[in-house]
């Protein structure tokens, strides 16, 4: 299944994947910036989703499907996540929908919504606060400015967000927001002495999702 979106030099077709839940509502998921939406973690998170009664629709940005390695410019990736969700809301009305993403796929929901996309609510999984090594280089000035409640879910041990205090002080900045922490996790969820597979890993995040979304 393909998704069409306007970019401003044109329409382009992305890949998409639905999930059939049991209308507890719908996820939408977005891939990070190195990986597609056909990577274990996402398929493992979506499946476990939707046998706790949710829908998922995981979705492609335009650099991915024309085969870049690096993302493009952040208004393609805002225009992808409003077509997704408009997407999401077709496949299912009248229920609720939010937006989840796997870093860089969580930040360009995020931007999306603070430039006024409605869903009601935001997941990150491994929000990337910062460059690794460059806690001076916040990606957090539109957060507070967010209405909808914003769940981080997050790996202790996470080089995006150390020192993990600057991550507290940002979250207690934003309206309604709370963090769901992986002990020992790094920026994947990867647990240094406890190898698991990346569909594992997505899956075992599940719960943490479905508490947020009660």
């Amino acid at each position: 299944m393909s998704l069409s979106v306007e970019l401003p030099k044109g329409r382009v077709s992305v890949s998409t994947e639905w999930g059939q839940g049991t209308g507890r509502g719908v996820v939408v998921l977005a891939h990070g910036a190195g990986a597609g939406m056909d990577h274990p973690f996402l398929v493992g998170l979506s499946d476990a989703l939707n046998a706790l009664g949710f829908s998922t629709l995981r979705f492609t940005f335009p650099y991915r499907e024309q085969g870049r390695r690096l993302p493009g410019p952040a208004a393609h990736a805002i225009a992808t996540w409003r077509e997704a969700v408009s997407h999401a809301r077709v496949q299912e009305p009248d229920v609720p929908v939010w937006a989840a993403g796997k870093s860089y796929g969580g930040r360009m929901a995020s931007m999306a919504v603070a430039e006024g996309l409605e869903v009601d609510g935001l997941i990150y999984l491994g929000y990337p606060l910062h460059p690794p090594g460059k806690p001076d280089r916040l990606r957090a000035d539109h957060l507070p400015g967010i209405s909808v409640p914003q769940l981080f879910i997050e790996g202790k041990n996470d080089p995006f967000i150390q020192p993990v205090s600057q991550l507290d002080e940002v979250v207690a900045t934003c309206q309604n927001a709370s963090i769901a922490w992986v002990e020992g996790g790094g920026h994947s969820f990867e647990v240094k002495g406890a190898k698991r597979p990346a569909d594992e890993i997505g899956a075992s995040l599940a719960p943490l999702v479905d508490s947020a979304l009660l």
